[in-house]
């Protein structure tokens, strides 16, 4: 689909008068209010998104899909009845999931007991068990769930948002991402770069309980930089940046890195405000699993309970209070690049090693994430994503470990007029989706969400070279059964 005619006014008002800051400062404005801002294409039930990121590929079939058939099977030679090409591995025996499911809420939902804090909010996750990805190379993977393409150069589904809606808060930034702890997960910064939308609409990388927790934000604290200096400084900036700008007309960069400057001035306070957890109650860090003597834990190196439960739930607080704030979308990590000791879920060599412990911390966070927004009355105005990359296999990888599976893995949603529930199987096996004519891909998760946020995800598309581009590509079917 085209520009609007409204995009195109946009575009011919800023092309006019680009060249000077009154022209920066217009664009901002554009930027910050979103180019749907004004104009929803119908009413919405959501007006902000988290996504929990698992890194390193969660496994589906040790968490939130159920499979006692496997159970029977455990130890037996695995034979889904056709070839298959592992990334890694060749197909081992079946491989039961080392931890126990129980039933969970009214609707009997089982759960594994790495996931059991989610047990007290079941009823509201829709689950999605036949979802499927187009690949089982981590980089490539971790793209189609981000972006909406395997492959890098499209803006990330918290740009799309940015783009369309803005932020609620002129001293915020729309799109907020905290990644792990110790490090980004594969890709990098891709996962939430703007790439052909305006530049001021990636994700602004901030780390809770890191000092500081948002980088370069401070002028440094020497006798060095002085408060005059600074200014003097930034005074500058300013000029040099007049000049750059009357000799690159047309040039949405510079205006992206003006805004940035500006922001970080606002977030100065603002962010400072949202990022301070120690105004919690006790009973809200208790809630999120926060050490009780509000410290942070140290890593250790080695994936622990204690620490990713720390270390999660402070995201997820942290999330809650940016979101009271105004902030769009909030991308919330799990897991890092691949390193040794494992420090994500990608459990090749031992499941039960890497998973329970982050698991149990995800879940504590996710699960207090829920209860706390439904409290403050913003669970129904607000979506949350839960997924990873793809899922993992059910027979064993050597006898501890799992195998990459992009045949079939689960998503769920929660809250933004989301309907509780089960939506779509996998098979007998965890294998591939049980009505192979009948599965779900990343496309129609946006597809949906972005319904909720009052948007067609067909008429939400910009122009780049030469094609028409939006998040769902030219895939997407919202999921109306799963919409209350």
């Amino acid at each position: 689909m085209s520009q609007s005619p409204i995009t195109g006014s946009r575009r011919q008002l800023l092309s006019t008068l680009t060249g000077s800051f009154a022209a920066l400062a217009l664009g901002d404005l554009f930027a910050r209010d979103g180019v749907l801002s004004g104009q929803l294409h119908h009413r919405p039930r959501a007006k902000r998104v988290v996504q929990l990121f698992m890194a390193g590929a969660a496994s589906h079939i040790d968490t939130f899909d159920h499979k006692p058939y496997l159970r029977q099977q455990d130890g037996k030679p695995w034979d889904p009845g056709e070839q298959v090409e592992l990334f890694q591995s060749t197909p081992g025996a079946c491989f039961a999931s080392p931890w126990e499911f129980r039933p969970h809420g009214q609707s009997a939902k089982m759960l594994s007991d790495i996931v059991a804090p989610l047990g007290d909010v079941v009823d509201q996750l829709a689950f999605v068990h036949n979802m499927v990805g187009k690949t089982g190379v981590h980089s490539q993977g971790t793209l189609l769930q981000t972006t909406g393409f395997n492959f890098p150069g499209f803006p990330s589904a918290g740009s799309w948002v940015s783009y369309a809606l803005g932020s609620e808060n002129e001293n915020l930034p729309a799109f907020v991402v905290l990644p792990d702890h110790r490090g980004l997960a594969s890709n990098g910064a891709k996962n939430w770069a703007p790439a052909f939308l305006p530049a001021d609409h990636q994700g602004t990388v901030i780390r809770p309980g890191n000092d500081p927790p948002i980088a370069d934000l401070l002028r440094p604290s020497n006798e060095f930089v002085t408060a005059e200096s600074d200014r003097a400084g930034l005074a500058a900036l300013g000029q040099l940046n007049q000049m750059h700008a009357d000799q690159r007309r047309g040039d949405d960069r510079l205006a992206a890195r003006v805004r940035s400057y500006e922001l970080a001035a606002a977030m100065q306070l603002s962010a400072t405000d949202a990022l301070d957890v120690t105004s919690e109650p006790r009973h809200i860090k208790d809630l999120y699993g926060l050490a009780a003597d509000g410290t942070t834990i140290e890593d250790s190196g080695v994936i622990n309970e204690r620490a990713e439960t720390e270390y999660f739930g402070r995201k997820c607080l942290v999330a809650r209070r940016l979101l009271e704030r105004g902030v769009r979308f909030v991308q919330v990590w799990s897991g890092n690049d691949n390193g040794f000791p494992r420090r994500n879920w990608d459990s090749h060599g031992d499941v039960k090693r890497d998973h329970a412990p982050l698991a149990l911390g995800m879940s504590r966070g996710a699960s207090a994430l829920i209860k706390d927004l439904a409290q403050r009355g913003m669970l129904d105005d607000t979506l949350i994503l839960w997924t990873t990359e793809f899922g993992r296999m059910p027979c064993s990888q050597g006898s501890k470990g799992r195998d990459h599976n992009p045949f079939v893995f689960t998503n769920w949603l929660c809250g933004g007029g989301i309907k509780g529930g089960t939506y779509g199987q996998s098979d007998h096996w965890g294998f591939r989706p049980l009505d192979r004519s009948q599965e779900t891909t990343v496309h129609d998760i946006y597809a949906t969400i972005l319904h909720l946020l009052g948007i067609d995800h067909t008429r939400l598309s910009v122009r780049h070279n030469g094609i028409d581009r939006r998040l769902t590509d030219v895939h997407g079917h919202v999921l109306h059964s799963m919409i209350a």
